[in-house]
């Protein structure tokens, strides 16, 4: 699984708070994993990062091989599109895929240091926070906050 941590001073100082506020954590990090898994998701279906960058297209020979023409990172199976997952407990979520080829495509890789790759691999991030999904996580936040 890719591991990628995030650090936001508004969020580290909400879940602070919600730490301490609160006994049995799992819940608020099971609805930021499910909120999570679907923005990342739309991911596949805008070809955008969680930083708001286009991907970039797929190379004229990926174009040709596959029949879902210049969609990147939807190959014909569209494993790594459909394999999003969260793990979550009192203390974290995680999301991710555990597709073999899921750290290639998230960061990419150049073909002299992967002779097995057919070409160079643009970085194509997938998993990550967008600012509409820091919101999110901090209004699910809140809203654990609130109930009592």
């Amino acid at each position: 699984m890719i591991r990628i941590d995030i650090n936001t001073e508004a969020l580290q100082q909400s879940l602070v708070h919600l730490q301490r506020s609160a006994r049995d954590l799992r819940p608020v990090f099971k609805d930021i994993g499910e909120e999570l898994v679907k923005s990342t998701h739309q991911r596949f279906e805008d070809g955008i990062g969680p930083d708001g960058e286009k991907w970039a297209l797929n190379s004229v020979l990926s174009t040709l091989e596959r029949k879902e023409g210049d969609r990147p990172l939807i190959g014909e199976t569209q494993g790594l599109a459909t394999e999003i997952h969260y793990a979550a407990d009192d203390h974290h979520v995680m999301v991710g895929s555990n597709k073999e080829y899921a750290a290639i495509q998230q960061f990419g890789g150049k073909k002299d240091d992967y002779p097995h790759l057919w070409g160079d691999i643009p970085a194509r991030p997938f998993v990550g926070l967008s600012a509409a999904d820091e919101q999110e996580v901090l209004d699910i936040v809140l809203d654990h906050l609130k109930t009592p």
